[in-house]
């Protein structure tokens, strides 16, 4: 007889191991089925050893600058090897501690590639054969993989898709890397502050385009100030590997086409859904426009008793919306099952932040000023800069600014963006604040500490109403 459940986790990323344990808390019997490694992209390839190699390159930029802070460092270098260990034993870690979070939630982990066969069933295909599952509800979480280009598939040796750039064989000694989202800027900084040559080609007329435009300029500023070439407005042409390097077609902003010589290239074009293979046509589930799986607020497709979340569903695709989502579909099945204790709430996109990890950092959550201009509000915009901020001086990061954005007429922030040292870890501050809806008036008499570059957001909000004290 197949193995029965209350719910089925196709997926064990951000989202679907969240699932998976929210829907054990709330005493359904839940299984998980995962084709490589527990905790998916995010906790293994993606979000966290980035970080870990992010932070070596952190360590390493501020030794070369040890001088500005009275100390001595010579002849510091790099060692690759030594880097990508560190960075894979932070992706092992975590990756045992879901595993634990799974034994100690009581979550059955069935290790293989799974496929809905029929409404409530499973078959897992791994090392011991095909087994088939059975459950009244069934969540995929299958995630997404890295967009290929057409004429030039990665190879893991010159071309390169974000898994190998955090695994190099070598150093690259000349960089080119398409696409300036999130992940094409942090290899970028990564690269950069590890010495190697970077050059970064973007379609769209600024980079990290989906940010506010203050904000792309400023990193631009910054990025090209630290020795990253950058060329936006660009497309590339035909991409063409040999054992020696990479030669890329490329066509500047009006400029002619051109053809440049690289040791390495990375793909960051986009993503693609995992979508393939795992029974969707079969069960008749339909896409969205994009191709994606098509879902409503509380991750339902069509079909009952199947549900979506992550990055197999609409954007935008952060491992924190997958694990945000994976929350409320639990909920929403126990609700479905009986369970009268619970009141899931559908993701509300206006308050999820987005952070980029290059140095320096970016930030936002919300509308940009230009969006919320387009949307028919009467804005009240506010900057504020680090130069301001005497934490930011203290530290010797006094490159960025904070800028908030606000409805003129009933005072609701709209959205806030920044740049600058740690503005990651600060974002949150204006998150809360839009999730409870707040306006001016709370975050003008928030007390925030001194000193802090937290102060910069106080004074930023100020600053939208003519009222910034220290600028």
């Amino acid at each position: 007889m197949a193995d029965s459940y209350d719910v089925i986790v196709l997926g064990s990323g951000p989202g679907g191991y969240v699932a998976a344990i929210r829907s054990a808390q709330l005493g359904l019997k839940t299984a998980i089925v995962e084709r490589e490694l527990l905790g998916g992209i995010c906790l293994n390839w993606g979000c966290i050893p980035t970080k870990a190699l992010l932070r070596s390159a952190e360590v390493m930029h501020h030794m070369k600058h040890a001088k500005d802070y009275g100390l001595a460092a010579e002849n510091i270098t790099a060692d690759l090897d030594a880097i990508v260990k560190r960075s894979r034993g932070v992706a092992k870690q975590l990756n045992q501690g879901v595993t634990h979070l799974m034994k100690k939630n009581k979550i059955a982990v069935h290790m293989g590639t799974g496929k809905l066969v029929a409404p409530g069933k499973l078959e897992v295909t791994g090392e011991k054969g095909t087994e088939t599952l059975e459950a009244k509800h069934i969540i995929i979480a299958t995630g997404a993989r890295a967009r290929e280009l057409p004429k030039a598939k990665s190879d893991g040796n010159r071309i390169w898709t974000y898994r190998h750039a955090m695994t190099p064989k070598e150093m690259p000694s000349k960089l080119l890397v398409l696409g300036s989202g999130a992940i094409g800027i942090e290899f970028a900084s990564f690269y950069n502050d590890m010495g190697v040559d970077v050059t970064v080609v973007e379609m769209m007329d600024r980079i990290v385009p989906v940010e506010d435009k203050d904000v792309s300029a400023f990193l631009e500023k910054a990025l090209t100030k630290q020795g990253i070439k950058i060329l936006t407005g660009a497309k590339a042409g035909d991409v063409v590997a040999s054992d020696k390097g990479v030669s890329v077609k490329i066509t500047p902003k009006g400029g002619s086409e051109e053809t440049q010589e690289f040791s390495h290239v990375i793909v960051a074009i986009g993503i693609v859904p995992n979508v393939e293979n795992i029974g969707l046509e079969d069960l008749n589930i339909e896409p969205d426009e994009k191709f994606f799986i098509k879902v409503d607020d509380y991750g339902r497709t069509n079909v009952p008793g199947v549900w979506a979340i992550g990055d197999c569903v609409k954007g935008p695709w952060l491992a924190h919306k997958a694990s945000h989502e994976g929350v409320t579909t639990a909920e929403s099945i126990a609700k479905e099952l009986g369970n009268k204790e619970v009141h899931p709430h559908p993701l509300d996109r206006n308050n999820i932040p987005g952070c980029t990890y290059c140095h320096p950092q970016i930030a936002s959550v919300g509308m940009t000023e230009a969006k919320a201009k387009e949307a028919g509000y009467e804005v009240k915009a506010g900057t504020f800069p680090f130069i301001g901020n005497g934490k930011a001086i203290a530290l010797g990061e006094p490159e960025g600014f904070v800028k908030t954005v606000f409805d003129a007429k009933t005072g609701e922030l709209l959205g806030a963006h920044m740049i600058g040292a740690e503005v990651t870890e600060m974002i949150q501050g204006y998150v809360v604040g839009k999730t409870l809806e707040t306006t001016e008036a709370e975050l003008m008499n928030t007390v925030f500490p001194h000193p802090t570059i937290s102060e910069t957001m106080h004074e930023a909000t100020l600053a939208a109403y003519g009222r910034a004290i220290h600028i």
